[in-house]
């Protein structure tokens, strides 16, 4: 019997391949299957893109529009199909989430739209799945500050002249330079001198020759008159300008402890101090590092250029991301730098005295070696 089955094996692979047939008369119908006949196959046209399922796989969630009654108000009896004014890319992912139970999110998609077609076929974006739902909640937090900050923008613009005090027009024109022909000059103003004072604080470094005493001297040693005057000027145009969005306010509080008001004063406060500072070289000492803060009077370009603005927003909405990479980082940093330590401990000639000390090493190689 097995020797027999065996001599037809081949002919079998090969009738199943299309190499020979072995019966000329065509298959017979395949059984019915007699779970199937209390279902029924549909079909779902979403804006010409025809989608078909089973009925019963639509039913499993009855509080949904697909899944409940109401789908009937969508029927149409001459195609003999559901159809729905929507957008068919989206709709993709809501009948995945039929037939598997789990809720995807796009990232390709627009967050707005992505939520209009979930309300509309009753889905909740509670029930998202955990791989989706971080970024999700992400792209969402964004969209909204984005039109809040739309809303605050288009309701400043929409206020009448006449409706407006002084103080509401010089925040208008702060905030929206676009809105008049002075607001516009004074905000190149301000841009170019921020650009000068940048370029005024790295070119002071710059070597200008030698002095009386064979010593090489920097260009703001050299010409220290012009680089204070130039200084000056532009630290008056600051303070000017904080002065004025201080006045001008909705709310100083708020201002006065928002990030970028806390730059501006950070970035004119090495000035005053150096005016009130005495030549005594232990006093003066302890505040020669301050001038260092004078780099941040680039970050005042952020409102200048909205794609600084933008890079802000995305570092925000960033932060716990970035946060678990700086604090992995800090991990293998303490371990490998206590691995080096106590590897070399014995050694004389070792330049690991102490884990802290091997530190520098440890970041320099995980930082540009990989």
């Amino acid at each position: 019997m097995a020797a027999g089955v065996a001599a037809w094996l081949p002919f079998a692979r090969a009738a199943a391949i299309g190499w020979m047939p072995v019966a000329s008369a065509p298959m017979p119908p395949p059984p019915h299957d007699r779970r199937r006949t209390r279902d029924e196959l549909i079909i779902l046209n979403v804006s010409g893109t025809r989608f078909q399922t089973w009925r019963n796989t639509l039913e499993r969630y009855p509080d949904t529009l697909l899944g409940s009654t109401e789908r009937d108000f969508f029927y149409h009896e001459e195609t003999n199909e559901y159809f729905f004014d929507r957008d068919p890319d989206i709709f993709r992912h809501i009948l995945n989430f039929y037939r598997t139970g789990k809720l995807h999110y796009p990232r390709h998609e627009c967050i707005s739209a992505y939520d209009e077609e979930l309300a509309f076929f009753g889905i909740i974006p509670e029930i998202i799945g955990d791989c989706c739902y971080e970024e999700y909640k992400d792209r969402r937090r964004e969209n909204a500050e984005r039109i809040q900050d739309d809303e605050d923008t288009e309701n400043g613009n929409d206020m009448t002249q006449p409706d407006m005090t002084i103080r509401q027009s010089m925040w208008r024109a702060f905030e929206n330079p676009h809105t008049s022909t002075m607001a516009l000059v004074f905000y190149y103003v301000t841009g170019f001198f921020i650009a000068v004072s940048v370029m005024a604080n790295v070119v002071e470094t710059v070597p200008c020759g030698t002095g009386s005493r064979a010593k090489e001297m920097s260009c703001g040693e050299r010409y220290a008159l012009a680089f204070f005057c130039l200084d000056t000027a532009c630290v008056m145009i600051f303070t000017v300008e904080y002065l004025l969005r201080l006045i001008a306010a909705p709310s100083r509080y708020k201002f006065v402890k928002s990030v970028m008001s806390i730059i501006d004063v950070v970035a004119i406060m090495p000035y005053y101090i150096g005016l009130v500072m005495t030549d005594n070289e232990d006093v003066s000492g302890a505040f020669v590092t301050l001038r260092v803060f004078r780099v941040f009077r680039i970050f005042k370009f952020s409102r200048h250029s909205a794609g600084l603005r933008i890079l802000g927003y995305t570092l925000k909405s960033c932060a716990s991301e970035l946060g678990f990479l700086l604090f992995s980082l800090t991990m293998a940093i303490i371990i490998f730098a206590t691995v080096m330590f106590y590897a070399e401990k014995g050694s004389n000639s070792s330049k690991f005295t102490s884990i802290p000390a091997a530190f520098w090493y440890t970041i320099v190689t995980m930082t540009t070696l990989g």
